[in-house]
């Protein structure tokens, strides 16, 4: 198998996850599974799993460090919560508008704002095709239902705000894909078990056991674990734009799937929304004439050998 086919293989496994992201997540309303207790269950399994690893390795050193307490609080416990929650108050096409979709734009905004890195030409046809998007697709579904946007709408856009800050904070501290992996699942469950267990509302038993199985394998192995692997191997394989920019389309896809998986609407507002973040978050115009770091990588070695 050749580097670059691995890479697409990693890919794969990468978007089905996050594809499958959008419907399980959406599927726990339906399976009275709250926010709360999915976020416990996650935490809890990804804890339990990497923290003996860590302990196994003589690697805990640094979970005492300022940057993964942050990255969980952020990146896990904040983005967990809004993200979930949302879930239980609209269709899975909406957090692929409104999350998925805004997180490039939101992580521009946060690297200009933290750090003082500017727009480039990209980021501004981009910010203009989603700002154009969301607004006439908000007009549309004002004029179809009287409702613009609502509560599930805000806590995806701000699930993508904690996620914009999350990335941005992730490259410049520069850690690892296990540090990073492994700090933001410990700190996540260090932050939030203790006031899950004495403050928020437990809903488990009006789950059944297969339902929690499922979703626990799903959030707290596949998402947690396996994903951030996967991604990482791809981007080794592929280069990170390439990488980046194929995982993007898992969702868009993912919410056209549960049209009829789940019985989600889809109307013309949505699918007008949809085409519009998708084209912005994918920036399709700088694939032409881009060269392939992978292609390019192999003719330096060519001309390498032939000296």
């Amino acid at each position: 198998m050749t580097v670059r086919t691995q890479g697409y293989l990693f890919v794969a496994i990468t978007m089905l996850i996050w594809g499958g992201f959008t419907i399980f997540s959406r599927l726990n309303a339906g399976w009275h599974i709250s926010a709360w207790d999915i976020c416990a269950l996650r935490f809890t399994i990804g804890f339990t799993i990497l923290m003996p690893i860590l302990i196994w390795r003589r690697e805990t050193a640094f979970l005492w460090k300022k940057e993964p307490f942050i990255l969980g609080l952020l990146g896990g416990v904040a983005y967990c919560l809004t993200s979930y929650s949302a879930f239980h108050y609209v269709p899975a096409a909406h957090a692929a508008i409104f999350l998925n979709g805004c997180i490039p734009l939101c992580t521009a905004v946060a690297a200009y704002l933290l750090f003082k890195q500017p727009f480039d030409k990209h980021t501004w046809i981009s910010l203009i095709i989603m700002l154009g998007a969301i607004s006439v697709m908000s007009l549309m579904m004002y004029e179809q239902t009287h409702v613009a946007l609502s509560i599930g709408d805000g806590l995806f856009f701000l699930s993508a705000i904690w996620w914009g800050i999350f990335t941005v904070l992730l490259k410049h501290w520069k850690l690892s894909a296990w540090q990073s992996m492994s700090g933001v699942a410990i700190w996540s469950a260090l932050i939030y078990l203790p006031i899950y267990i004495l403050f928020l509302p437990k809903h488990f038993q009006e789950a059944s056991l297969m339902h929690l199985a499922i979703q626990g394998f799903f959030h707290g192995i596949l998402v947690v674990i396996v994903a951030t692997l996967s991604y990482v191997a791809a981007i080794e394989r592929l280069g990170a734009f390439k990488t980046g920019s194929i995982v993007t389309l898992a969702p868009f896809m993912a919410a056209l799937v549960a049209v009829p998986l789940l019985g989600e609407p889809l109307n013309t507002a949505m699918i007008f929304g949809l085409v519009g973040m998708g084209v912005g978050a994918l920036q399709p115009w700088r694939w032409f004439n881009r060269k392939d770091p992978l292609q390019q990588q192999l003719n330096a070695q060519k001309k390498t050998a032939s000296h």
